[in-house]
């Protein structure tokens, strides 16, 4: 039931975006990746070539593989050029009103049995799917940060999404090396629901324990067989990009424990985003 992708569109290539298509042909997919200048697609672009020749020099690929996987990306800032492909992958800003847009000019682009996924984390699908006139073809396809490396996808089936569309993420998903899993378009899908949550309570345990942010991680990465600590993670994923998924969570939800701690709001109001900013529960150079 699922198709054979042969060719993919990626559009928005920050660090999410980028990760995909670095990962779209690394399998030996032709790929599309589209931004919205010329300047940002050259960045991403140089960014995946550079990461690639990372991996020749740590001997996980041999040179050749390396060149051929590097020229089967294109890059563009026109939609139109992603006509042809088979699956377009949107990873563009986590608002509701810009997907929706680009997702019915995409509808409108692309060929009929074309499979559309949005990479969203906190957004329903669902709600994404409403402004196209056939919804059966979009699915959510989420990855995780940094995409070649984190080895799990969630293949997300919305209310209207058809079996083949949904089969044909999660074939191609096996096909990019992941472990996808199958679920459905509720709050926060798995790993989110739970994860939100769990790291929400593990800042209100740095006042309330008043344990510091070094004892914390060592705690769960020793405690609870962690590999990471939650503070060392909430900096990674970025204090603003979980602020605002715990934000989503609350909204569709009303849990309390969904909703982000006074801590990180503040943080996050004050420029202190983790890794990408340079300083958030740690300093980094």
């Amino acid at each position: 039931m699922a198709r054979d992708i042969r060719s993919v569109g990626v559009v928005g290539l920050g660090a999410m975006g980028a990760g995909i298509a670095q990962l779209c042909v690394e399998a030996g997919v032709d790929t599309v990746g589209r931004e919205v200048s010329p300047e940002l697609a050259e960045r991403a672009g140089d960014r995946i070539a550079h990461f690639l020749t990372r991996k020749v020099e740590k001997g996980k690929l041999e040179q050749a593989a390396r060149d051929a996987a590097v020229s089967r990306l294109s890059l563009t800032t026109e939609l139109a050029d992603l006509a042809g492909c088979d699956l377009v992958i949107e990873a563009i800003v986590e608002e509701l009103a810009p997907k929706q847009e680009l997702f019915a000019e995409l509808e409108r682009l692309l060929s009929p049995d074309a499979v559309i996924a949005t990479n969203t984390s906190a957004l329903s699908v669902t709600e994404i799917a409403a402004g196209t006139s056939k919804p059966t073809r979009i699915v959510g396809m989420h990855f995780f940060n940094p995409a070649p490396l984190m080895p799990l996808v969630e293949i997300i089936r919305a209310e209207l999404s058809s079996d083949e569309a949904f089969e044909t993420a999660y074939a191609f998903g096996e096909k990019l090396g992941k472990h996808p899993i199958r679920c459905y378009d509720t709050p926060g899908f798995v790993v989110n629901r739970v994860l939100i949550p769990l790291l929400n309570d593990c800042i209100r345990v740095l006042d309330e324990a008043r344990v510091t942010v070094e004892d914390l991680d060592t705690g769960m990465k020793h405690g609870a067989g962690w590999p990471m600590g939650p503070c060392e993670l909430v900096d990674l994923v970025g204090i603003d990009v979980h602020v605002h998924a715990s934000d989503a969570l609350y909204e569709k939800l009303r849990e309390p424990r969904m909703a982000p701690p006074p801590r990180l709001v503040a943080m996050r109001n004050a420029g202190l985003l983790g890794r990408k900013s340079g300083r958030g529960f740690y300093t980094y150079d």
